[in-house]
């Protein structure tokens, strides 16, 4: 019966809703999710840099050491069972935990994170920086990344201390791959890249075996998994752009969960299902791209601020899901400024603009991922700004469509979020407050260099001065006065931190979802 039920399953998952269609009720041993998963560009974790994608990464692979499902605030060994940390040589050397294998059933080595790292750094591709930022080249990287028996020493050049080094090897690219396995799949150059988005080759407790853009993802359990192995034998995460659908499939059994529901919706739902709430590190904000010539007056940026109805929207279609904030880093985390200056006043944008001699009204598009709650927000902020002379032309596009869009630098506006790419202030401060080559032909993955504005050098030089202070105090207030500096100079509005609400059967147990996309794990998943 179970298998009956598990193949109806998967019939109903390449088949589009139809009304009234109905599904078998979820296997016992599966995690069904309903999920707008359509942000998706890649999956190799060499070039994965969306939301969606971390949350399967983080499920896939491994790392030197992570932030493991058990606790997702401490960094914890991972593929290595213990390290030694050398400040003075810049360098830490990591002993591999002994008797780990990949999913394929090769053993982890050592020589597999010298691959892992040299592939990451070779390709350059979006999230790259995050390892080049040690000081990695591909020229270099057989040196700085070395190889003795069981042991991996890794190198930096930098003025930086271990501990965000450590940082920077728990984030999504230094994701461990199997160096044998991958190497069966290269074409041409591109270091298996093609067959790496989607296909998985980790040492982590699932295997990526179905991968559908903008339809399904599929991951099987590794029965082998030197963590035990996992409860849910399947999970299955089905696209579902809209909110309403995904209610429906959940109440009706053929869900086990929904991660895009409406606080509405949230509210309206049976006894059957249960919410879970998860604050997240993810901050919301509007930008003004600065190739756009009328958009480029700092009065525009600073009358935005007065123009976005902060509390309207966490009161009513935002509840339970964002608050207000308007710093880049995000509240409950050491080096955060949780102070919130700015409410919405219109006649004090309106002097603003006019005291600057900027003349209305200003025509804007506006970028914006077709699901809710963007959508939502979008119409929101065209109302307000509208008040005040400037008219927003709201363009809808998938997840994909709208992150190429912004990394092209071909928006004029754009309404998206940021997370972290690893759990220090810096990993933000680089996103929002630094930009030291503003050329088109210099990518960065920031929203600074996004939105081709020019930082200012003093706040570039207080970004890497930050990065290389030794006490963490002061550290932390060099950091709350770059996002003061942020929020007065920059053509970026930041307005909201996310708070996740997850819809879930009574039934399902055990489910992680930390501060970002890079903490959401399966692993621990019961059914009772």
């Amino acid at each position: 019966m179970k298998l009956f039920r598990s193949a109806l399953l998967a019939t109903a998952l390449t088949l589009p809703l139809a009304a009234g269609a109905t599904y078998a009720a979820t296997p016992a041993d599966a995690l069904v999710i309903a999920q707008n998963i359509d942000d998706i560009v890649a999956l190799d974790p060499a070039q994965a840099y969306e939301f969606s994608a971390g949350e399967i990464n983080a499920n896939l692979y491994d790392h030197l050491v992570q932030y493991d499902a058990e606790d997702t605030t401490a960094l914890s060994p991972g593929l290595a069972a213990e390290w030694t940390v050398d400040d003075a040589n810049k360098s830490i050397t990591f002993t591999m935990r002994d008797g780990v294998n990949f999913a394929s059933g090769n053993p982890v080595r050592a020589e597999d994170v010298l691959y892992t790292f040299k592939r990451v750094v070779t390709l350059n591709l979006t999230p790259a920086f995050i390892l080049t930022q040690l000081g990695w080249t591909p020229e270099n990287i057989d040196q700085m990344v070395t190889v003795d028996g069981n042991t991996v020493t890794v190198k930096w050049d930098g003025d930086f201390a271990s501990a965000f080094v450590l940082n920077v090897l728990a984030s999504r690219p230094a994701s461990i791959v199997d160096e044998v396995l991958v190497s069966q799949h290269v074409e041409g150059e591109d270091w298996g890249n093609a067959w790496l988005n989607t296909n998985s080759a980790g040492s982590g407790p699932y295997v990526l075996t179905d991968y559908r853009p903008a339809e399904m993802v599929r991951m099987q359990a590794n029965e082998n998994y030197f963590g035990g192995a996992p409860a849910m034998k399947q999970i299955i995460i089905r696209h579902v752009a809209e909110a309403a659908t995904q209610q429906l499939l959940l109440t009706s059994g053929d869900v086990d969960m929904a991660k895009n529901l409406t606080p509405d919706q949230i509210s309206g739902l049976p006894d059957t299902v249960k919410v879970e709430t998860y604050p997240q590190a993810a901050v919301h904000f509007l930008s003004f791209n600065q190739k756009t010539e009328s958009l480029t007056n700092p009065a525009i940026w600073e009358a935005a601020r007065y123009l976005v109805n902060y509390d309207g929207m966490t009161e009513s279609f935002l509840k339970g899901q964002m608050e207000k904030h308007q710093a880049f880093w995000p509240k409950g985390f050491p080096g955060s400024y949780d102070e919130t200056p700015f409410t919405y006043d219109v006649e004090k944008a309106k002097q603003i603009l006019a005291d600057a001699g900027v003349e209305t009204p200003i025509n804007v598009t506006l970028d914006v991922i077709n699901s809710a709650p963007f959508t939502d927000m979008a119409q929101s902020l065209q109302a307000s700004f509208a008040e005040a002379g400037i008219t927003f032309d709201i363009m809808p596009g998938t997840g994909a469509q709208v992150i190429t869009k912004y990394r092209d630098r071909t928006h004029e506006a754009m309404l998206l979020y940021w997370g972290p790419d690893f759990m220090d202030p810096h990993s933000n401060a680089k996103a929002f407050a630094y930009n030291a080559d503003n050329s088109d032909g210099n990518y960065q993955a920031t929203t600074t260099w996004r939105n081709a504005w020019a930082v200012p050098d003093e706040m570039n030089k207080e970004v890497l001065a930050a990065l290389a202070e030794p006490d963490q105090d002061k550290r932390n207030e060099m950091y709350v006065d770059l996002q003061k500096k942020v929020q007065a100079e920059s053509p970026i509005v930041i307005m909201f931190q996310a708070t996740l609400q997850i819809a879930m059967a009574q039934n399902v147990e055990g489910y992680v979802n930390g501060s970002n996309s890079d903490f959401v794990y399966y692993r621990l998943v019961t059914k009772n």
